[in-house]
């Protein structure tokens, strides 16, 4: 059973091509009639057959013929009293003559009747379309009307709309083939009435170049109406005469397909997977644009979106993946095309304050870990940019009672490799001053004594940018800022935060590709040495051998662990219930349901207790969807209680 899925505004639709026998209405019954038993078994609660499934779209004058009009309101019959015994809801294509009129439309089964029936709009009349020779537009249909149905009034119009009743932001519209493929297609108007599920019963044919088009229509049209699309295409069943079909089938949601189908298959062809409708619904209320646009007025029809009771256990899973790096595409050349673009967002934001400032200098702690690394490459591209000698770069490396040879030594390369001048200031001395001031034993290893590091190297980094005319370039990222790993008033101040909006599984993948794209020989060595560095602060002291004693994945959890759940909890507003169940998913075979929850916990424990420093976040460049600015991004009250979220995730 599903009701998981459908808890956490899961929806399982299914895109069936079936295999079909022109004008055989009896045969096709049976082909939908299967396909239905076959699509409650894997769990579908609605399904989209192609246009005309019922009769097959390429049947031409016989559109005229009573017998194929009656036999295809008698598969309709049929297959409604079918959705009663399934307990699903079927999207299914027929001719259809009301009021002296022939109609080529969709009907909406569900619940062992048929709701209503929605009529094609704009009908293709070129090429070798011709359309128009038989049918007539639904727009000639005003509102509010019904369509006699063997004695039976059925909504029928294009201002239908189809409401689940137990999951009341699950609304399903219809628009047929070419309708998609108009100026303003139907289910712009249906989107803004409230419709998330878009449905299309289609019979498109093939054409050199066709199907990418096609797909860019689909995956255009989902992500403009914020919605899901499901697209079910006629196959290579249909007359080959002068065109041939290719059942291509797609499933996609808010502009990124979730699943396609293989194209010219003559055997039945299915498409299963979800789609997740309290992420529309998010995405909705989260844009301005869209909730103040003006919703036009629909009839809504209930149904039920429901675990078929034929449904296999095997049905339960989530089928669409979910990706563990949603920060990082695992495409590689689209991943290097994302470092690309982020690295010049970061380096053109910098550039440009050097320029509003009229700044040729800049101050930057190197400690040879991954983020100052980062801002360093970062500052040299701005300054090349700028046609700015590197030298104007101040590097500065400021070893501690936690400093290891190993970062030392590649922040010192690397400052040698890239030609920016170097210092090294060493901050013990006012480090054991401090502590003293304050009466605080230097044995006792506890905050103040890691806080008072970090705030003796941005007092250093500060003044010295003062005295050199420049100002400080900041080094910490989304990661960090989201879990308040920072030092506040320390390494959380800077004048230009160049890595904010990068999160820290990001970060590495920046300094890699630099590495391999930007650099060669010793430079790249260097970098990729950075990279294979564990993640530190280093603020407590060495191990006896010399090696990093504080690793911060340790003390707060895997990075990977807390980018998804940043992702999940901000950008698509899921709970910490939702955000479980997908990083299980996600994470499955690396890290148990408890390891998951325990560090959700501390995810979201820090996420609320640490807004107070992001309220107070330095100016950096936006380079993703997720950001934490509190001028543009994320405004939440530094006093607000993680308590709800915490009693969700354990489940009271």
């Amino acid at each position: 059973m599903n009701d998981t899925l459908l808890e956490h505004g899961f929806v399982t639709l299914a895109v069936v091509t079936p295999e079909l026998r022109l004008a055989d209405t009896a045969a096709n019954t049976l082909a939908l009639a299967a396909a239905a038993r076959r699509a409650a078994a894997e769990g579908a609660s609605l399904v989209v057959f192609p246009e005309l499934a019922l009769t097959g779209y390429s049947c031409g004058d016989l559109f005229y013929q009573e017998a194929l009009l009656a036999g295809a309101r008698k598969g309709l019959a049929e297959l409604a009293a079918l959705t009663g015994e399934l307990r699903l809801s079927l999207v299914v294509g027929l001719p259809l003559a009301a009021q002296g009129r022939l109609y080529n439309t969709a009907a909406f089964v569900t619940g062992g009747r048929v709701a209503g029936i929605v009529p094609k709009t704009h009908l293709p009349n070129t090429g070798e379309f011709y359309e128009q020779r038989w049918f007539a537009s639904g727009r000639v249909w005003t509102g509010g009307e019904t369509a006699n149905l063997d004695g039976v009034e059925v909504p029928f119009g294009t201002d239908l709309l189809f409401q689940a009743e137990n999951m009341r932001e699950c609304v399903a519209g219809i628009e047929i083939c070419e309708d998609l493929w108009a100026a303003e297609p139907p289910s712009g108007r249906q989107a803004l009435a409230g419709a998330t599920v878009l449905c299309n019963p289609s019979a498109g044919n093939e054409l050199l170049g066709k199907a990418d088009y096609r797909r860019s229509l689909v995956l255009q049209q989902s992500a403009r109406c914020l919605a899901a699309y499901a697209y079910a295409n006629s196959g290579p069943n249909e007359s080959s005469t002068d065109v041939v079909f290719s059942g291509h089938g797609m499933i996609a949601q808010n502009g990124k397909l979730v699943a396609e189908s293989e194209r010219f298959s003559f055997e039945e062809t299915m498409l299963v997977s979800q789609v997740d409708i309290r992420r529309l619904q998010h995405e909705r209320r989260a844009n301005a644009t869209w909730f103040g646009a003006a919703a036009p007025r629909f009839r809504r029809l209930p149904f039920r979106v429901e675990t078929p009771p034929a449904a296999t256990p095997s049905a339960a899973r989530l089928r669409r993946r979910v990706s563990p790096t949603p920060f990082i595409p695992s495409d590689p050349a689209r991943r290097d095309e994302n470092c690309r673009e982020i690295f010049s967002i970061q380096a053109a934001g910098l550039a440009r304050r050097l320029r509003h400032t009229g700044a040729q200098t800049v101050a930057i702690g190197v400690s040879g870990g991954l983020d100052s690394t980062l801002a360093l490459l970062v500052c040299a591209e701005a300054f090349k940019r700028l046609a700015l000698p590197a030298a104007g770069i101040h590097a500065v490396t400021m070893p501690g009672p936690g400093t290891t040879p190993r970062t030392r030594g590649n922040a010192v390369r690397l400052c040698q490799l890239l030609g920016v001048t170097l210092r090294e200031i060493p901050i013990g001395d006012a480090f054991d001053r401090h502590l003293r001031d304050i009466g605080h034993p230097a044995d006792r290893l506890d905050l103040t004594y890691e806080n008072a590091q970090a705030r003796e190297r941005t007092q250093v980094l500060m003044d010295l940018a003062g005295s050199v005319g420049g100002f400080v370039v900041g080094t910490g990222d989304l990661s960090e800022a989201a879990l308040g790993w920072c030092t506040f008033n320390g390494d959380h101040i800077s004048m230009y935060h160049v890595n904010i909006g990068v999160p820290k599984t990001l970060v590495r993948h920046l300094v890699s590709w630099a590495a391999r794209s930007r650099y060669m020989d010793e430079t790249r060595a260097v970098l990729d040495d950075v990279c294979a560095t564990p993640v530190s602060p280093e603020l407590l002291p060495p191990t006896a051998g010399g090696e990093i004693a504080q690793e911060t994945e340790r003390i707060v959890g895997p990075y990977e662990l807390h980018d998804f759940f940043l992702y999940h909890f901000v950008r698509e507003g899921s709970g910490p219930r939702k955000i479980l169940f997908l990083a299980e998913h996600a994470f499955a075979g690396k890290y148990d349901a408890e390891t998951i929850r325990g560090w959700l916990r501390v995810f979201v424990r820090r996420f609320f207790a640490q807004q107070f420093k992001r309220s107070v976040m330095p100016d950096g460049p936006k380079v993703g969807s997720v950001a934490l600015s509190p001028r543009g991004d994320w405004r939440m009250p530094s006093d607000a209680s993680a308590a709800g979220w915490l009693r969700e995730l354990d489940g009271e």
